[in-house]
């Protein structure tokens, strides 16, 4: 019989396969314990439980409270009416706004990448039926999906865009976590880095720089008062008072502001800050 002696073939082939083995039981070890890369790159939150009840400006009230109907300061001479209107709103009566004044509106579309807004057909079509310039928004949850993943999503459910002179670029609602964590578990270039992935994925899909909605206070808390979209982005912002108050970081001045949630027929109404020309070179980019 053969002797196998140090340094043989056989001996070493053996030797290099347990070798083998055990590196490979490591690092699937690795992979699987909590807190790696690989369990931290498919980690999401679950998809939302109640976005019916998600719609701009919900949480704002809820987080920095509301002085309801307050009216805007008069100072803004040159400023177009308009609201904003979501699946609570249900069937929105379009021809008593639009007779009461209402000129624009922004309608919800998508959540997350699960959900659409069941009555936005009657919505987004009846406000320009109507004759109002409209455009759509899409409510972001950072801690369910991509921001490119999202962006997509709302592209795909009614938040593309077109130059007809009365479709707005479409929004994106940055606010407080309806479900849980305020800033949805992630750092402040966590969220920019998300919300520069849906910006960049909306304009490849339409061409336009999307508008993004948010309360200065929201921004300060979860962005650090990011500077990144003031010179790209216009802003709207929600501030139930009578005046829009300190803006975030990066913008000089605001495009839309959302002055009460108490308003006439739906609740919310906003303000654009300029005149109606102005608001056609919003919708016609």
């Amino acid at each position: 019989m053969p002797v196998l002696r140090s340094g043989s073939p056989h001996r070493s082939v053996r030797s290099r396969a347990t070798v083998a083995g055990t590196l490979l039981a490591t690092v699937s070890l690795l992979v699987g314990l909590p807190g790696t890369a690989g369990a931290a790159a498919t980690a999401r939150a679950p998809e939302p439980r109640h976005p019916e009840l998600d719609w701009a400006g919900s949480q704002i009230a809820k987080h920095e409270g509301t002085k309801g109907g307050a009216l805007p300061s008069p100072s803004l001479a040159a400023a177009v009416e308009g609201v904003d209107v979501s699946s609570h709103n249900g069937s929105v009566a379009w021809s008593t706004l639009w007779n009461s004044g209402v000129k624009f509106a922004y309608v919800k579309a998508t959540e997350s990448t699960s959900y659409t807004n069941p009555s936005f057909a009657q919505q987004y079509n009846g406000s320009y039926n109507s004759g109002m310039i409209r455009g759509a928004y899409h409510f972001a949850t950072p801690d369910t999906s991509s921001g490119a993943a999202q962006a997509n999503y709302f592209v795909d459910h009614g938040g593309g865009w077109s130059k007809d002179g009365k479709t707005l670029p479409g929004a994106l609602d940055m606010e407080y976590n309806p479900y849980g964590a305020t800033c949805y578990g992630l750092s402040a270039a966590g969220l920019v880095n998300w919300m520069k992935d849906w910006f960049a994925t909306y304009k490849a899909r339409t061409g336009r720089d999307a508008v993004v909605y948010t309360s200065t206070g929201w921004w300060k808390q979860c962005t650090g008062n990011s500077g990144a979209f003031g010179s790209i982005n216009p802003l709207w912002i929600p501030r139930y008072g009578s005046s829009v108050g300190e803006l975030p970081a990066g913008w000089g001045f605001h495009t839309i502001w959302q002055y009460t949630s108490t308003g006439p027929t739906v609740g919310d109404h906003n303000k654009f800050n300029g005149a109606y020309d102005r608001l056609q070179a919003l919708a016609n980019g």
